[in-house]
């Protein structure tokens, strides 16, 4: 058994292993709904990570600065996927999510218009409701830059260089 303190003090008692988002639906499933990402002893986490020890909680949700760029970082991969669902031919750069929302920057054959627009809305939407399981993984850079430029993806390729040249983590 791990102790998990949360908001407020609480010391809860855990099986090793449990994640933050089980926590969070065994305290309610509004809060469970609500979770954008947390952080374990300080540090930013993804929901999914399993907690081995006793640690610190907080549960992040829209209303928390760090929850809302969580957010809108995930946003910003699915409106990516949308995209690629719909154009295939799109080129992605970086979606990184910013003060007040998100972009993405990427090379399109043609300037979206607006009625593109409502059908990449309408896509995101859709990919929501089939709820596809998230799955998170790691990759050297040299597998990173094989697997990009299998997919054709010549500006996520040109980024994992210039990172992995400055010893910087790839996320």
């Amino acid at each position: 058994m791990i102790k998990v303190t949360l908001k407020g003090g609480v010391v809860n008692e855990y099986e090793s292993g449990i994640t933050v988002a089980e926590i969070a639906k065994s305290i309610s499933m509004g809060l469970y709904k609500a979770a954008c990402a947390c952080t374990v002893d300080g540090e930013l986490k993804d929901l999914r990570d399993e907690l081995t020890k006793d640690c610190q909680v907080n549960i992040l949700t829209f209303d928390d600065e760090m929850g809302k760029k969580a957010f809108w970082h995930t946003t910003s991969h699915l409106m990516a996927q949308a995209i690629l669902r719909l154009y295939p031919n799109t080129k992605l750069a970086i979606g990184p999510a910013v003060d007040n929302g998100f972009y993405y920057d990427m090379d399109v054959e043609t300037p979206f218009t607006d009625e593109d627009l409502e059908k990449i809305q309408a896509e995101m939407k859709k990919i929501v409701k089939e709820n596809p399981e998230i799955k998170r993984y790691y990759l050297s850079p040299e597998e990173a830059i094989a697997k990009v430029t299998a997919d054709g993806e010549i500006y996520k390729e040109e980024l994992i260089r210039e990172h992995a040249a400055k010893g910087e983590a790839l996320n």
